[in-house]
C-alpha cells in the first residue's frame, strides 16, 4: 500500500508508531568499514554504526560533558609545559635582543620567518574544507570541518607570534598598524610585509566568525541539554570543589551567552543559513588570496631564488598541502582516543583526504620542477646557481671545481617527503590505511617546514658577491622557540575538544538518511529524532516536520 492509502502497517510505520527495517549496510571485506563502498549504486554512508540523530548528539556532548578519557590531562599537562618554553624563549629574547638567534648579516630571514610562513600554510585546509567544499556541496566535509576551522584559528595564532618578534623592539610592533602617531610616521603601504599585516588579519577574523557562528546551534543544544539536568537533578547536582557552584548551572550560563539567544526556530535557521553561506563565499577568496600575499614578501624582491611569478600559486598549493597533511595528524589520533569517533570519521573521510594529499603534491612537485624550468629559460646564471650550487647538488656530486650546495640535506629532505611520500596513495590499501595515511601526513608536515627553510635560507646565504657569502645556524632558543610553537597550538587543540563541540550536530544529521522524508526508516526516527528536534540543531528542519525536543 502507498503513504496516500496506507494499510495499518504502512500508517503505524508513517507515524512513527513501528520501527522500519534498517538500511542494508555494505561492508568492506578488507578493512570491515562500510564506507568503503565502491559499488556505484549504493550510495556510501557518511556516518556508520546504523546511528540515529539522538545517538550523535549523545556522542558529540558525551565529549565535553563525560570528558575524553584520563589521557587527556597527562596530555594536556605535556602541552602546556611545552608551550610554556614559547613565553621563556621570547622573554628571554626581549631582555638580551635577537643576537641570541642565529641570524647574521648575511642570512637575516630564517628561523623564525620559516614558522611564521609555516604555520600560516597550516591553517590554509581549514578554509578550504568548510568554505570551498561547503560551496561545492561536498557532504564529506562534515564531520572533519569543525577541527579543521579550529586548526586554522590555532595556526594564525602561532604565525602571528613571529613577525611581532622578529622586529626586534617588540614593544614598537604597534608601528605595523596604519594608525596616527605624534611622529607622523607611517607604514609603508607600498611594502609586501604591510600586505602581509592586513590579509593575516582579515583572515583570522573571517576564519574566526566562520568557526564561532558553525558552533552557535550547538552551543544552544549544550545549554539546553545543561538546563534539563538541572531541572532533573535539584540539590543533587553536582558542585565544583572550590567556589561550590554547580557544573551545569556554569555549563548553562557559558554555553547560553555563546549560543546567543538561538532557540531552534525556522526564522533562526534560514538566517543562519544564509549568513553561513555568505562567510564561505567570503572566506573562499581568502584562501587565494592570504598564501598569495604572503609569497609576494619574496616575489617582489630581486634576490636570486625569490623572484620569480610562480611562488603565488606555489604557496597555496603548498599551505593546502600541509594544511591537509596536520588535519590528519589531528584526526587520526581522535578517532581511537574518542569512543564513538570511528563511525563519524570513517575510513571514507581519510581517504579523500589522502587524494587531496596525492593531488596537491604532485602541483608541488610541478612548481619545484619548474622552478629549475624558469631558471634555466631565464638565461640568468645567478638564478641557475642558486638552484644547483646552494639546493641540489650534493657533495658526492661536485664537480671538478668542487662546488655543491651546502643545504642540499635540507632540499632532499623537502623533496623525500612533498613528492615521493604521497606516491603511496596511488595504492588502494595504502590511502585506506590510517597507519600509512597518518606516516605520510607526518612526513608532509617535516617536508613542508623544510620548504619554507629551503626557500628562504639557500636564496640568502650565497648572495650576488662572494663578500655576502654566510652560514646560517640555527641557535637552541631559535629551536626551542619552535617546538613552543607546536606546544601552543597541541595546547589550544586539546583545550578546543575538551570544551567545544568538535562536530557540527546539524550538518552530519543533514547528511544521515533519516534527513531524507522519503527514507524508509524516518517513521521510527521521527519522534524525538528529527533534525530539528532531538539534537536540537539540525539543518534538516527545512526537510521534515519538527518533532519534540526529546532526546536533548
Amino acid at each position: 500500500m502507498s503513504a496516500i492509502n496506507p494499510d495499518q502497517t504502512t500508517a503505524a510505520r508513517l507515524a512513527g508508531m513501528m520501527r522500519a527495517p534498517e538500511p542494508p549496510r555494505v561492508d568492506d571485506p578488507v578493512t570491515k568499514d562500510g564506507s568503503l563502498v565502491e559499488d556505484p549504486a549504493v550510495r556510501a554512508p557518511l556516518v556508520l554504526g546504523n546511528r540515529t540523530f539522538n545517538d550523535v548528539t549523545e556522542t558529540v556532548c558525551g565529549y565535553i560533558e563525560k570528558g575524553p578519557g584520563r589521557w587527556w590531562m597527562p596530555a594536556f599537562g605535556l602541552a602546556s609545559s611545552v608551550a610554556s618554553i614559547t613565553g621563556l624563549m621570547v622573554g628571554y629574547l626581549i631582555i638580551t635582543g635577537v643576537g641570541v638567534w642565529g641570524l647574521n648579516n648575511h642570512v637575516d630571514w630564517a628561523w623564525d620567518i620559516t614558522n611564521f610562513v609555516f604555520w600560516i600554510g597550516i591553517g590554509h585546509a581549514g578554509t578550504l574544507i568548510s568554505a570551498i567544499l561547503c560551496l561545492l556541496k561536498q557532504k564529506w566535509r562534515t564531520s572533519i570541518n569543525r577541527a579543521a576551522e579550529a586548526m586554522t584559528i590555532f595556526a594564525v595564532v602561532c604565525a602571528g607570534m613571529f613577525p611581532g618578534i622578529h622586529i626586534g623592539r617588540v614593544w614598537m610592533a604597534w608601528m605595523l598598524f596604519p594608525i596616527p602617531n605624534s611622529n607622523a610616521i607611517w607604514p609603508n603601504f607600498s611594502s609586501p610585509l604591510l600586505w602581509d599585516v592586513f590579509a593575516v588579519s582579515t583572515y583570522a577574523t573571517v576564519s574566526l566568525l566562520f568557526w564561532y557562528m558553525g558552533m552557535i546551534p550547538d552551543f544552544a543544544t549544550l545549554r539546553d541539554r545543561a538546563a534539563r539536568r538541572l531541572m532533573r537533578q535539584g540539590d543533587n547536582a553536582p558542585t565544583l570543589p572550590i567556589v561550590g557552584v554547580r557544573v551545569d548551572q556554569l555549563r548553562a550560563l557559558i554555553y547560553g551567552a555563546l549560543s546567543l539567544g538561538w532557540r531552534f526556530s525556522s526564522r533562526h535557521w534560514h538566517t543562519y543559513e544564509k549568513a553561513y553561506l555568505m562567510l564561505a563565499g567570503i572566506s573562499t577568496p581568502l584562501v587565494l588570496s592570504v598564501h598569495s600575499i604572503v609569497s609576494f614578501d619574496f616575489a617582489t624582491s630581486v634576490i636570486p631564488g625569490w623572484h620569480t611569478t610562480i611562488f603565488p600559486p606555489y604557496f597555496v598549493a603548498g599551505a593546502i598541502f600541509g594544511g591537509f597533511a596536520m588535519v590528519l595528524l589531528l584526526l587520526i589520533p581522535s578517532r581511537i582516543l574518542f569512543p564513538g569517533m570511528k563511525d563519524l570519521i570513517t575510513l571514507r573521510h581519510l581517504e579523500n583526504m589522502a587524494k587531496i594529499i596525492l593531488t596537491t603534491g604532485f602541483m608541488v612537485g610541478f612548481a619545484y620542477a619548474m622552478e629549475f624550468f624558469v631558471a634555466w629559460y631565464g638565461a640568468n646564471a645567478y638564478e641557475r646557481d642558486v638552484f644547483v650550487y646552494n639546493r641540489l647538488m650534493p657533495p658526492f656530486l661536485a664537480g671538478e671545481d668542487g662546488k655543491y650546495a651546502p643545504y642540499w640535506w635540507a632540499y632532499w629532505t623537502m623533496i623525500a617527503c612533498n613528492v615521493l611520500s604521497p606516491q603511496v596513495f596511488w595504492i588502494k590499501s595504502m590511502r585506506q590505511s590510517p597507519l600509512v595515511i597518518f606516516i605520510v601526513a607526518f612526513l608532509v608536515t617535516i617536508g613542508m617546514w623544510f620548504e619554507r627553510f629551503v626557500i628562504i635560507v639557500t636564496s640568502l646565504h650565497r648572495a650576488f658577491v662572494p663578500g655576502e657569502w654566510g652560514m646560517f645556524y640555527a641557535s637552541w632558543v631559535d629551536i626551542l622557540t619552535f617546538v613552543g610553537s607546536c606546544g601552543t597550538f597541541l595546547t589550544l587543540y586539546l583545550l578546543f575538544t575538551r570544551f567545544l563541540p568538535q562536530f557540527a550536530m546539524s550538518e552530519i544529521k543533514n547528511v544521515m538518511p533519516q534527513a531524507n522524508p522519503h527514507w524508509e526508516g524516518y517513521g521510527h526516527h521521527g519522534h524525538g529524532h528529527s533534525a530539528g528536534g532531538a539534537a536540537a540543531g539540525g539543518h534538516a528542519t527545512h526537510h521534515a516536520p519538527q518533532a519534540p525536543k526529546e532526546g536533548i
